[in-house]
């Protein structure tokens, strides 16, 4: 079956069949992923932002790096490049603006990170708290090669300081673009994949983003259901070998 070309034509926008819904308001789901109050949180420091380095020679430096040095990671750092994800950059009465972009605003990807050696923080899986610039501990433990053995065995996600995984939770965007959303969720793990990789050079660090993966040993991983919420993308950063 070639369920690549189906989906590619199942999800087109046709000018002659495109026909306007109407929004759900009252059953919008919210944009916020929340935990029980009983997990740890760990409030991460104001991210150190460099400016000394021309954006366009970061570009021209970014490669795919795919072996790293097993030293740990200061928490400074590791926290601008979280922020870099999908960190707020601007808030309004009603909106709160991020670091990439997402259509119609929904902001369906949900940032995980599966930490192996960064300073003050536990090897285990967090969860990144978007309007806090804050992690939830969701389980703690040595993670990094389960992930690795998921990603088909690349060793670098177990080298590497962290590694974070995006999933998407599809109703967010559902709501709003029916089957569409399912091109608009790649395209938003795009921008946040692209903005982390270019905050790992300014910081000197490499990074790799991984789409090779078995879906279901990643879902365990990060603790979701694979079906209301699913795994994306990873990206594995550290310092480079």
């Amino acid at each position: 079956m070639n369920y690549g070309d189906d989906f590619q034509r199942l999800s087109r926008y046709d000018r002659e069949k495109l026909q306007g819904r109407n929004l759900d308001w009252e059953n919008k789901p919210p944009l916020y992923k929340s935990y029980p109050p009983g997990l740890e949180r760990i409030e991460l420091g104001k991210p150190q932002f460099k400016d000394n380095r021309n954006l366009f020679d970061i570009i021209q430096q970014r490669r795919s790096i795919r072996r790293f040095m097993t030293e740990e990671l200061e928490p400074q750092i590791f926290s601008g490049i979280i922020w870099a994800t999908q960190g707020i950059t601007l808030a309004t009465e009603h909106h709160q603006f991020r670091a990439s972009p997402s259509a119609g605003a929904l902001y369906p990807i949900e940032t995980y990170c599966v930490i192996n050696r960064v300073k003050g923080l536990k090897p285990g899986v967090y969860h990144y708290q978007v309007p806090y610039h804050s992690l939830v501990l969701i389980k703690e433990g040595d993670y990094g090669k389960e992930l690795a053995r998921a990603a088909l065995g690349q060793r670098m996600i177990d080298e590497a300081a962290f590694n974070l995984v995006w999933s998407a939770m599809i109703e967010r965007s559902k709501w709003k673009y029916d089957q569409r959303a399912y091109r608009y969720i790649y395209l938003d793990a795009g921008h946040i994949a692209q903005n982390t990789a270019l905050a790992a050079v300014s910081y000197n660090l490499g990074s790799c983003q991984i789409g090779a993966f078995f879906d279901g040993e990643v879902d365990r991983v990060i603790g979701v259901d694979g079906e209301s919420e699913f795994s994306l993308y990873i990206t594995a950063i550290g310092n480079p070998r």
